[in-house]
């Protein structure tokens, strides 16, 4: 192994060690299942902020985004990033204030526990389907991020792509297991901080090694639609990007209402008068991280252009800034620390987003399928050990699924994107702005909202032409549709529902 090699995995170690730290340093202070999943509601407002926005850009802001832009250009990851910024706005602005005081009226620290005690479903319907959805849907998602580790330690170092994710799983685990929400919020945030140093690192960097920003213009604008948001790049030239697509793409943004892992956050803080502050900081810096995330991929464009970097294509266009820090890694001692905080960085990303999943999923197996549905009696502590039993069978799981080296993260990331916002979105919408809302309404469009993510994905979007559109999109119409029909055609709520309702909404 070289210096620089040597420097970069130093690096990405105490990285690790301090991450575990944290994890174990929460476990002394978690006694109930509530503070594993909830955090006792103890978040401040940046904490809160940080910790959402680094738990939902997952690989795909330092892998993902840069790798489609690399690939195709400008409009593609441009209009998905539109919808994600106006997205994650839109969610902090009218999701946020009323689900943190929803949840407190009705006592409830997981999502399908939330819908379950909103509509008075003594029988745990809702909880048990949601919590099908969250299992369904996250440990794909989950297989994403360790894939995402995978790639970078193989691709680095040379190691065995199973081995690498293998270890990656098993850090995760070991601080998300020891010290649950509080933990990962906590080590969401550092790795926050990571993944902004190393995002502006990377560019400065590379932009200067391309030649600077004129370079790089020039390059991107030699190539057919790679600057254009009507057209996308190709290797057979430019490929018309029309409004049907647009469309979709944006649709993007509709996952926020949906995503347990963000949503949770919202739920945590400590005082609902400070999400307006959260809101804030989130949104600049999702904004910011994005666009910055994009330009990466246009600079890594130019790179190959120059031989700097090799030449990628398919799925090994998300590993074009390992490739960057690589490049630097070539240039002494502090240059290879420097790339090992890069690389870091791509961990923390993969990693913030990893430890919340595995919580979300876990939740829903130990409290409420076992629980709640199955009704079974487990005490404070056997509830803890089976919450942290779940982590790492989910874990286990995501490995397996994630054992192809090939798989494209963003691909990955893009299903159960659309699972968790066709799923999950309409029933939170209408649970918290429609007091007309009924419980078979929201079994309806829960189950219509999933089901249809699956039948448009592998049924319909196959047929190419005007169905080809991103999945989220009319699953999400078809789960509101249903939604509003079975609620108008169903018994209204009871003045009891209609008054936890009103009491929510202040």
């Amino acid at each position: 192994m070289t210096q620089e090699s040597i420097c970069i995995l130093i690096t990405i170690i105490v990285y690790l060690v301090l991450v575990l730290a944290v994890g174990f340093r929460f476990a002394r202070k978690t006694s109930s299942s509530s503070e594993f999943y909830l955090g006792g509601r103890k978040l401040g407002p940046f904490v809160t902020a940080m910790s959402a926005e680094a738990s939902d850009m997952s690989s795909y802001l330092l892998m993902g985004l840069p790798g489609l832009a690399y690939l195709s250009g400008v409009a593609d990851v441009g209009w998905t990033v539109i919808g994600l910024a106006v997205g994650t706005y839109l969610n902090w602005l009218l999701t946020a204030k009323r689900l943190r005081r929803y949840t407190q009226v009705t006592d409830s620290f997981t999502i399908p526990q939330f819908f379950s005690k909103r509509y008075h479903d003594n029988k745990n319907i809702l909880a048990a389907i949601a919590a099908v959805i969250i299992i369904v849907f996250f440990v794909p998602y989950t297989a994403s991020g360790f894939a995402a580790c995978g790639k970078l330690f193989s691709s680095l170092f040379g190691w065995n792509y199973m081995t690498a994710m293998i270890i990656s799983a098993i850090v995760i685990v070991g601080y998300t297991a020891a010290g649950g929400f509080m933990a990962a919020s906590t080590t969401d945030f550092i790795q926050s901080i990571i993944m902004t140093v190393a995002i502006i690192f990377v560019l400065v960097f590379a932009t200067t090694m391309a030649g600077g920003v004129g370079a790089v213009m020039e390059n991107a604008k030699s190539l057919p639609g790679y600057l254009s948001f009507t057209a996308t790049h190709t290797e057979a030239g430019a490929q018309p990007y029309g409004p049907l697509k647009i469309a979709s793409t944006c649709a993007w943004g509709l996952g926020y209402f949906g995503m347990p892992h963000i949503l949770l956050r919202f739920m945590a803080i400590e005082d609902e008068k400070k999400l307006k502050l959260s809101r804030r900081v989130a949104s600049v810096w999702v904004v910011i991280a994005m666009a910055l995330a994009v330009v990466i991929g246009l600079v890594g464009k130019a790179l190959s252009a120059s031989g700097l970097i090799e030449a990628l294509s398919g799925s090994n266009t998300e590993t074009v800034i390992v490739h960057i820090a690589d490049l630097l890694s070539k240039y002494g001692v502090l240059p290879a620390l420097m790339a090992g905080l890069i690389l870091a960085g791509i961990l923390a990303s993969t990693m913030s987003t990893s430890d919340s999943q595995l919580l979300a999923a876990s939740s829903s197996v130990s409290q409420n399928l076992l629980q709640e549905v199955m009704h079974l009696k487990l005490s404070a502590k056997g509830s803890m050990i089976a919450a942290r039993v779940t982590v790492i069978i989910i874990a286990i799981l995501g490995v397996f699924i994630a054992r192809d080296p090939d798989s494209s993260i963003f691909g990955i990331v893009s299903f159960a994107w659309a699972g968790f916002g066709a799923g999950f979105g309409p029933v939170m919408i209408c649970s918290l702005f429609w007091k007309r809302t009924t419980l078979p309404g929201a079994v309806a469009g829960m189950v219509a909202g999933g089901a249809m993510v699956f039948i448009w994905k592998y049924l319909i979007a196959p047929m190419g032409g005007i169905w080809s559109i991103y999945e989220l999109l009319p699953a999400f119409i078809v789960g509101i549709a249903a939604i509003v029909v079975v609620s108008l055609l169903t018994k209204a709520p009871s003045k009891e529902i209609e008054a936890e309702f009103e009491a929510a909404r202040g």
